[in-house]
């Protein structure tokens, strides 16, 4: 069989024409595969989606009941730590390990640190009275360390840790102003209780604790955590 072909011949205006007509049949053929693409992957996420959310539900309702068993089992454990070590109910954080030293479980709630409003006059106080202190370049430099102890952070509040560090410059500077300010700063302060927490960590062969992996974050696919918890 045969191939004939045609030569046809074309002025440079009926070229120009037909390589546009050619250059905008390849364009809407390109746009059409992406259009086809496009659909191809909104179903296939779509599909992946339905293929994991209900297995995620199930991860998160297996996460909650275990973390309201541990709650549940050391509630008893907690109300006998504060009657035989003294322990005062707004301790935040409880850790238990076990008589091995192998295993250990933390739990307990992180907090936002907050001030009522009163925070700004024991602040005013202190204030004052770091500015009644300067005398010469050694007082100026414990000035601004007192200053500096005052700055807030970016959601506006003082650092309770800093505060602590500011009685004792008080304690240390026998000044009974001072420390009134920094007891108005310390009865101002109200700390909200944010989100509870668990911590499981076991020992591993070099007698370093290793933290269970209880988050989607925490858990590293790409490895086999069979041994190693079981060690």
């Amino acid at each position: 069989m045969s191939t004939q072909t045609e030569k046809i011949e074309m002025t440079a205006e009926e070229r120009a024409e037909f390589e546009a007509w050619r250059q905008a049949q390849e364009a809407k053929k390109a746009e059409e595969r992406q259009r086809e693409q496009r659909e191809l992957y909104k179903k296939m996420v779509d599909q992946n989606i339905n293929e994991v959310y209900d297995d995620l539900l199930r991860a998160s309702a297996e996460l909650y009941s275990a973390k309201k068993k541990v709650y549940d089992t050391f509630e008893a454990a907690i109300e006998l730590k504060s009657e035989l070590f003294n322990v005062k109910d707004e301790q935040r954080t409880h850790t238990f390990t076990n008589s091995e030293g192998t295993h250990r479980i933390t739990l307990g709630n992180y907090t936002n640190d907050g001030y009522r409003d009163t925070v700004n006059e024991g602040i005013a106080i202190v204030k004052e009275v770091a500015e009644s202190l300067i005398k010469d370049e050694k007082t100026k430099a414990l000035v601004n360390a007192i200053m500096r102890l005052l700055s807030k952070d970016q959601k506006g509040n003082l650092k309770p840790s800093r505060v602590i560090q500011l009685r004792r410059l008080a304690e240390d500077l026998n000044n009974k102003r001072l420390m009134e300010g920094i007891r108005i700063i310390d009865e101002a302060y109200q700390p909200t209780v944010s989100k509870t927490f668990v911590r499981a960590e076991h020992k591993n062969k070099q007698n370093e604790w290793v933290s269970v992996a209880l988050g989607m974050t925490g858990v590293d696919y790409k490895v086999d955590k069979t041994e190693e918890c079981n060690e």
